[in-house]
């Protein structure tokens, strides 16, 4: 991919994008579109950083896909019995057995929730399907995950994704949003550049190491871009598409191309069909 070409094409397609960053294994470049914070909301591209604390955790030995979530946290008495069946990995894979997204705080009015323990209103909302025969995506899911590190671990997933993660990639600056009792919400609102989004990227591409040092290993790599987690063709309908990423809700996105060993990270505010359009473009570079 030709960084100059890229810049130019990216500003003929008249998208309201505010920074990027690309990285290959020269190194990272960047570009600032127009004047902006250097710490963005990355919205839904934080699950990533989810899933990757749970690498992490997975790497040590302390989860299996298949454990159920019921095992790290605490199910109300009250709950629908079908929770004992949702397994971890139903959870970051959407198929919990919601029939609707919920826990949205980018789109809801938080005040209105009938509860500040976000916890039991997770656990509390019905679930219309048995566990891993439906996919709903949810932000409901990503909360769950966040507290569920949290239970594994002892520290709240942004202290814990802090030291494991964003200190050896040499992050600047970085912040959650939180829920009422002070977790992280972990399905958005984590405050990233676009320089520092990409090494998350870069770090996949080079199966788990960063400047020598391995924080998370081959397997934990290879098990989240076999499965998809969270990471998936950024376009299926353009043949020879070698890019997988995540977008965020305003066309947030980071994306990456094991094939080609680069990847992207873009901070921008759009409507979804100038998303569309973007995520095309990228897609037949």
């Amino acid at each position: 991919m030709d960084y100059s070409n890229l810049i130019r094409d990216l500003q003929a397609l008249h998208l309201n994008l505010y920074d990027l960053a690309l990285y290959t294994p020269k190194g990272i470049q960047t570009y600032r579109f127009q004047p902006g914070s250097n710490c963005s909301n990355s919205y839904s591209v934080a699950k990533v950083f989810i899933v990757t604390a749970l690498g992490i955790l997975w790497d040590e030995g302390r989860w299996h896909p298949d454990d159920p979530i019921c095992w790290y946290l605490d199910l109300p008495a009250d709950a629908e019995p079908r929770w004992k069946d949702v397994t971890i990995e139903h959870a970051i894979t959407h198929r919990i057995g919601f029939d609707e997204g919920f826990l949205d705080i980018d789109s809801d009015d938080p005040t209105s929730y009938p509860t500040q323990d976000y916890l039991s209103m997770v656990f509390s909302h019905p679930l219309v399907h048995a566990p891993g025969t439906h996919e709903q995506y949810s932000d409901a899911a990503y909360y769950l995950l966040s507290r569920l590190i949290t239970s594994i671990c002892g520290e709240r997933t942004d202290t814990f994704l802090h030291h494991r993660i964003l200190q050896p990639l040499g992050f600047h600056e970085a912040a959650w949003s939180r829920c009422p009792q002070d977790y992280p919400i972990g399905a958005t609102g984590l405050y990233i550049s676009s320089e520092d989004m990409v090494k998350l990227g870069a770090l996949y591409l080079q199966s788990g190491v960063w400047q020598g040092q391995r924080l998370l290993s081959r397997e934990w790599t290879d098990m989240l871009l076999g499965r998809g987690y969270e990471l998936t063709p950024l376009s299926p309908d353009v043949p020879g598409c070698t890019l997988i990423g995540k977008w965020g809700m305003y066309g947030q996105l980071l994306a990456l191309s094991p094939e080609r060993q680069l990847a992207l990270a873009i901070h921008a505010h759009m409507r979804r069909s100038d998303s569309n359009r973007l995520g095309e473009y990228l897609s037949r570079l």
